[in-house]
């Protein structure tokens, strides 16, 4: 897929207030500090696309951005964030499973890992709560240029091994850098393939 133009639309606390266009929507999600904004956008080739800070915790809103108007991007608010009062945090929490839970356009998350910190209790649950609720989801190993390849591989190890304690299968696994592009290409087709197979599903009828 090659992203021609990526636009951004919209910033909300409310699901229901989110584009209503019926077009896909693939959310970006995880703990504060993974390099979600980096990520994005190294994805959509735009460096000022998503806000980039040096602290944490600087995405509070549902953030849409149109890409190729066939799609949409959403940025969502990292969880974990303990740098704020929990009035916040309970706010933030429950915005984002409304999203999670009720948005019908939602068609994967992405969940962002660091590859370079072992398995984090606070991203197991929320890989457990959105597997409980059926939602599609993909892990997304981040800054992976942090570190040597058997660093790598032995996070992501950690994870799967975890995981299959308590699941038949896993999710897709992918490995990324914003730094070095890696891994933009292969995220990249799962998306476009994810769009051709909605295409291709017939629309039930009344």
């Amino acid at each position: 897929m090659e992203i021609k133009k990526a636009t951004f639309v919209v910033s909300n606390s409310d699901y229901r207030k989110c584009p209503d266009t019926g077009l896909p929507e693939y959310a970006f999600i995880g703990r504060s500090n993974v390099g979600k904004s980096s990520l994005i956008n190294m994805l959509t080739g735009n460096k000022g696309l998503a806000k980039t800070s040096v602290k944490p915790g600087k995405t509070q809103l549902i953030n849409h951005f149109l890409i190729n108007n066939e799609w949409y991007l959403v940025d969502l608010p990292g969880y974990g964030y303990a740098r704020t009062s929990r009035t916040a945090r309970s706010q933030w929490q429950r915005m984002i499973e409304n999203y999670l839970l009720k948005r019908p356009t939602l068609t994967n998350v992405f969940v962002l890992i660091d590859s370079r910190i072992p398995p984090q209790k606070i991203d197991l649950e929320f890989i457990h709560f959105l597997g409980t609720h059926g939602i599609p989801m993909s892990l997304v190993f981040t800054k992976v240029d942090k570190q040597k390849q058997r660093e790598v591989a032995a996070t992501i190890n950690g994870y799967k091994n975890t995981l299959l304690e308590t699941w038949e299968e896993l999710p897709e696994i992918f490995i990324t850098s914003a730094v070095t592009r890696y891994g933009r290409e292969k995220l990249l087709v799962r998306i476009d393939e994810i769009n051709r197979q909605i295409k291709l599903t017939p629309t039930p009828t009344e």
